[in-house]
């Protein structure tokens, strides 16, 4: 039984974190925090947290799954 390497996914699983980042940041209401009148900022803004946080979840997901690996065998 061939095993499977989490890394030949990671892309993918870096756009699906991304992607529900950007879900997730749109519920928050960045009108009380962003001056008026300053949408493509936001959107900037939302958009830079997504990666950050995509890029964060991700890389702990194969961290997890790769320590795994190794306490299961």
């Amino acid at each position: 039984m061939k095993m499977v390497n989490i890394m030949d996914y990671k892309v993918y699983i870096y756009i699906v974190f991304v992607l529900i980042s950007a879900f997730a940041l749109s519920a928050v209401n960045f009108e009380k925090f962003i001056k008026k009148n300053k949408i493509l900022e936001t959107r900037i803004l939302v958009m830079i947290l997504s990666f950050i946080s995509g890029y964060l979840l991700t890389n702990f997901l194969i961290d997890f799954l790769e320590f795994s690996k190794v306490f299961l065998g």
